[in-house]
């Protein structure tokens, strides 16, 4: 008899869980989005409970789909939205206010203030980051400061703060566990990536208790076991956690120095596996931890675009030039080319490699001619543009060419990104038969804990191509793009003519 896994997702907009079995086919599939809150502008928050409703509801959905009952589950796997953070009581499982997502930009001032005092290039040199509100750190340290009773309860042991994976497994676990792994405690600012621990400096320079911490675990072993969840019979092993882009790199099974993959869902994330050193950046990226397994710890560079599937949303929700997301590639196919319109989509501010939280998002070279299908088609490159700046970082980051870029995520469903992006790389761009590879991620970690997939071999046979696209575009053509592109970018900076 087959046995099979459930992959938990949880993203920033829903949660979806997949059932694979053992040969690596997709058996079923449950997906539940959730409400989003923005309680003024540049906050993003999420309510703890409906999470967690979010993916006891899609797990029911994946075993009706596959037709599999829980009992015949070998394991879990976790993958999560990274720095979105959570504090809660660790007897009760309340949360103590809603989870501060990693879009948020609140703490602005606050990396502003550490930097100012010459804080950052400690951060950097322990952690692989940069001092910026996207991170977990920052994060928690307000809701010590503004949640009434907070600290003192946290430096009691009797708040925790986690990263959502966290969250999850105290709930799956009836409260037993509180842990994470390495991959989601090196997006936090509190951990040094070389040691494999909490940095008891950085947690000074945060004020931040280590009582309140979870234990942090390998990506692939069995951390504990179900217990009392709806839907799920007690006993049934978490064996995987990697946070969702780290995931998706060891989904697309770039498990070699030098694999790069880039994920297209809300954001767009560009990660190079760079072997069992780490990389430091000199060109604006973050390195982190890809995995740890066994006692091997794997590393990557990264580069994150905060705005990418959600500039389509953007599209749809507020200009309204398309009723649906799908909608948006052939609307922008109805022109040849964007004629000189440049979108810059930054909705949130602007990720690596310019860190500029205070940019803002810009439309140029609108004329008497420009159309809604313009629009569309320079948003969709906007997108693109965006990792064109991230590999050009990396490459020189790494001093090795990235030779093909593997895709994942909603927006790689979209051909004419796809190509577009081929063309700005002009280097091949392939696309996997299932484009949820964080999911997959998850599930390859959990399978390799339970014996369930034997190796990483295994894995690889698992993962298999949908289609390539090679770049078609002249050079004069892509330089001419580039050009605009960065003139574009400039006038989106809070501080003009800052590179």
């Amino acid at each position: 008899m087959l046995r099979y896994l459930l992959a938990i997702d949880q993203g920033t907009t829903g949660s979806t869980v997949l059932v694979m079995s053992e040969d690596g086919v997709v058996r079923g599939r449950g997906s539940r989005e959730f409400p989003q809150y923005f309680p003024s502008p540049g906050l993003v928050e999420h309510e703890p409970q409906e999470i967690w409703t979010s993916v006891t509801d899609a797990l029911g959905d994946a075993l009706s789909s596959a037709s599999v009952r829980a009992e015949d589950c070998a394991g879990i796997g976790i993958t999560n939205q990274r720095e979105t953070t959570l504090l809660w009581d660790r007897k009760t499982g309340r949360a103590a206010h809603r989870a501060i997502v990693w879009q948020d930009r609140r703490t602005s001032a606050r990396c502003a203030e550490l930097k100012s005092a010459g804080l950052e290039p400690l951060f950097r040199e322990r952690t692989g980051l940069v001092l910026d509100p996207y991170f977990s750190g920052t994060k928690l340290e307000w809701l010590l400061d503004h949640v009434d009773g907070a600290r003192a309860h946290a430096e009691r042991g009797e708040w925790v703060f986690g990263t959502v994976d966290s969250y999850l497994v105290h709930r799956l676990t009836g409260g037993a566990l509180h842990i994470t792994d390495v991959t989601n405690a090196s997006r936090t600012l509190l951990f040094d990536i070389v040691r494999g621990t909490w940095d008891d400096e950085l947690l000074k320079h945060l004020r931040v208790p280590r009582a309140a911490l979870p234990e942090v675990r390998s990506s692939s072993e069995v951390y504990g076991r179900t217990r009392g969840v709806e839907g799920l019979p007690d006993g049934i092993p978490i064996a995987g956690i990697a946070g969702d882009q780290q995931a998706a790199l060891f989904g697309q099974a770039c498990f070699e120095t030098g694999d790069a993959k880039c994920t297209y869902g809300t954001g767009a994330f560009l990660l190079m596996n760079t072997g069992n050193t780490p990389t430091r950046s000199k060109n604006g990226l973050v390195t982190t931890i890809a995995w740890r397994i066994g006692d091997k710890t794997t590393y990557a560079l990264e580069g994150s675009a905060f705005v990418a599937g959600s500039a389509v949303q953007w599209l749809r929700d507020q200009l309204k030039i398309i009723r649906t997301a799908d909608e948006v590639e052939a609307l922008a196919s109805s022109v040849a080319s964007s004629d000189g319109v440049v979108v810059v989509p930054a909705l949130t501010g602007l990720g690596a490699p310019h860190w500029d939280p205070d940019a803002r998002g810009l439309i140029s070279g609108i004329t008497r001619g420009t159309s809604a299908a313009h629009i569309a088609r320079a948003t969709l490159e906007g997108i693109a543009f965006q990792i064109a700046d991230l590999a050009a970082a990396m490459v020189n980051d790494a001093q090795r060419p990235i030779t093909r870029l593997r895709v994942d995520g909603g927006a790689a469903q979209n051909n004419l990104l796809m190509q577009f992006q081929a063309d700005l790389l002009e280097v091949p761009v392939d696309r996997p038969d299932n484009v949820e590879t964080t999911a997959l991620g998850a599930a390859y970690l959990a399978g390799l804990a339970l014996g369930v997939f034997p190796d990483r071999a295994a894995v690889q046979r698992a993962h298999t191509l949908n289609r390539t696209w090679a770049p078609a575009m002249a050079s004069d053509e892509r330089k001419q793009h580039m050009l605009r592109w960065r003139q574009a970018v400039l006038r989106a900076r809070s501080r003009h003519g800052e590179s």
